[in-house]
This record gives structure tokens, C-alpha cells and sequence, in this order.
């Protein structure tokens, strides 16, 4: 895995927020604090309108993206590090989790195939075509 793709980007309305680089070593409380974290969600979770009361891992990951965006949106940065923290130790293929919209109205996605850097690297090149020149003979 590169070095970009041990990373997890945070980006909401195309503005990367959050970067977690997961080479940094996780202090023990903090290790502690995300296994509450599955402790709590093995009572289980409301997702949307659903409560799960045996979440699997998507549906986890789902909640904990949910949280995280809520968190920013609201300026709990805390949280919002404590959620991307949870995400980037348990769920090692995220590469990105981004979201469009604002708080209560927001789209997230979650991106496992291509890390941010990458994604900018692909990012399509558009041609258009000039038209066709009236000429007058």
C-alpha cells in the first residue's frame, strides 16, 4: 500500500477537512475509546429511520461516516477526529469519505477503490469540440 493509500481523507463539499494518516501509532486511550465505541454499537444502531440491532460492518461504517459529518457540520472537531479515527484503525480500506450537502441534507459516499491523491490525478480532462465555423464562399 503507497503511502497515499494508507491515508484517510475527510471531504465534504470537495474540501478535503480531515487527512488520518495511519503509520501514526494510536495512543492507548484512545485505542480504548474506539473499542467502547464497538461496544456500544454491538447494543446496536439507528441508521436513518432503522434501528439494526445486530449492525455488520457496513452498516457500522455507514453510522460512524454519518456521525463524523454530523460532528463537522456542527464544529465538534473532537468528535468529528474521534469518528475519523474509529473509521481509519477499523475499517483499513476506506480511502475516502466524502459527502455533499449540509447538515440534514447531505449525500456521503464512501470511497474504497481510489485515495484522494489518486483521484485528483484521474480527474477527467474535458475536450470540447469547436463548432463548426460558418464560412461564407
Amino acid at each position: 500500500m503507497s503511502n497515499s493509500e494508507n491515508k484517510l481523507h475527510v471531504i465534504i463539499n470537495d474540501i478535503s477537512i480531515l487527512e488520518f494518516d495511519r503509520n501514526k501509532p494510536l495512543p492507548g486511550h484512545q485505542r480504548r475509546y474506539l473499542d467502547q465505541m464497538d461496544i456500544t454499537m454491538d447494543a446496536g444502531i439507528k441508521l436513518g429511520k432503522d434501528n439494526i440491532e445486530n449492525p455488520n460492518t457496513l452498516q457500522r461504517t455507514q453510522y460512524v461516516a454519518n456521525s463524523l459529518v454530523n460532528a463537522l457540520f456542527e464544529e465538534n472537531y473532537d468528535l468529528g477526529i474521534a469518528m475519523c479515527t474509529y473509521l481509519a484503525k477499523r475499517i483499513p480500506d476506506l480511502l475516502q469519505v466524502k459527502a455533499i450537502g449540509e447538515k440534514g441534507d447531505t449525500s456521503i459516499e464512501l470511497v474504497f477503490d481510489r485515495s484522494l491523491e489518486k483521484a485528483q490525478q484521474e480527474q477527467a480532462i474535458e475536450f470540447f469540440k469547436p463548432d463548426t465555423l460558418n464560412t461564407m464562399h
